[in-house]
């Protein structure tokens, strides 16, 4: 099975590369455009020159069954477009595009071609995250915050707060009829945004702040009179009475307990069978997303 990874910056390198340099039956092809990275990473994987590609057109000559875009965003839909029309099932990070037109086209185009598309929404597959889908969920809160750095409301939105946005999306129990935006912005700059989902007897929060203070992502979910939270995507903590505490193992991988390992592996598992993965529910994301940049916008005129 010839799987391509395209881009191979911080992300393909700490957390794709090792999953996929490791399993049975994957010849990996690598491309970038940068030289001296090509030839040090494939140096590193101990791969031959004829599976190290200086350009995408070589990559997809090669014969690929899968490929991972880990590419800056701005060029996700020239990418994934020119893989889409070789036919080549492609997972990338999120988001698809900065613009939804363009992620909306990407879907459409998938959809057509009958080729996979999958976006990289790894913490629907944490376990800590995933466990939470078992939970009473009356009501989920979920915070992913950051130290001094508020930015460009669309590429904060897009970049990082669409990782809250999704996982909202996953655990809400029921159809979302009430959508609420709060934010605050200077000068351009989105210092911090709320995301409220409300429905049939539940409550969703989502919370970035860029100016809190600390490095932090924490989700909570509680009903019946319980709740279970998860701080840093490593610890679990139920609460019903007396706190129980689960910690990562301390030989549970980051990839892991991250989801990475977990979605990369379903990627390929369903390339395998044949399965066609459609990034139609991803899409639905990417539309919230657009929504909470367009609230953003309006308070900034």
């Amino acid at each position: 099975m010839k799987v391509g990874c395209i881009g191979l910056g911080d992300i393909a390198q700490k957390a794709y590369l090792p999953v996929l340099a490791v399993q049975p039956g994957v010849e990996l092809h690598l491309q970038t455009r940068t030289p001296a990275t090509l030839a040090r990473v494939g140096d590193a994987l101990h791969l031959p020159a004829a599976q190290l590609h200086a350009d995408l057109d070589a990559l997809i000559g090669a014969g690929l069954d899968a490929a991972f875009v880990h590419a800056p965003t701005d060029v996700h839909p020239q990418i994934v477009t020119r893989l889409l029309e070789a036919g080549v099932p492609t997972y990338v990070d999120k988001p698809l595009a900065y613009e939804f037109a363009d992620s909306e086209r990407l879907v459409g185009l998938a959809e057509e071609r009958g080729v996979s598309l999958a976006v990289g929404f790894n913490r629907r597959y944490a376990p800590g995250y995933a466990q939470c889908a078992d939970h009473p969920r009356e009501l989920i809160i979920m915070q992913k915050n950051r130290v001094g750095l508020p930015e460009e409301p669309r590429r904060m939105v897009l970049d990082d707060f669409i990782h809250v946005v999704d996982t909202l999306r996953f655990l809400v129990p029921g159809q979302v009829d009430d959508v609420t935006v709060r934010a605050r912005a200077e000068d351009g700059l989105l210092h911090h945004v709320v995301l409220q989902l409300a429905g049939d007897g539940f409550t969703a929060l989502g919370v970035m702040n860029r100016l809190s203070g600390s490095t932090e992502e924490i989700l909570e979910v509680s009903g019946q009179d319980s709740k279970r939270q998860v701080v840093n995507l490593a610890e679990v903590i139920d609460h019903k009475g007396q706190p129980t505490v689960r910690r990562r193992g301390d030989w549970v991988p980051v990839s892991r307990q991250r989801g990475i390992e977990q979605v990369t592996l379903a990627f390929l598992d369903a390339v395998r069978a044949g399965k066609t993965l459609s990034a139609r529910d991803a899409l639905a994301t990417h539309e919230l997303c657009e929504r909470v940049v367009q609230a953003v916008d309006e308070r900034l005129v």
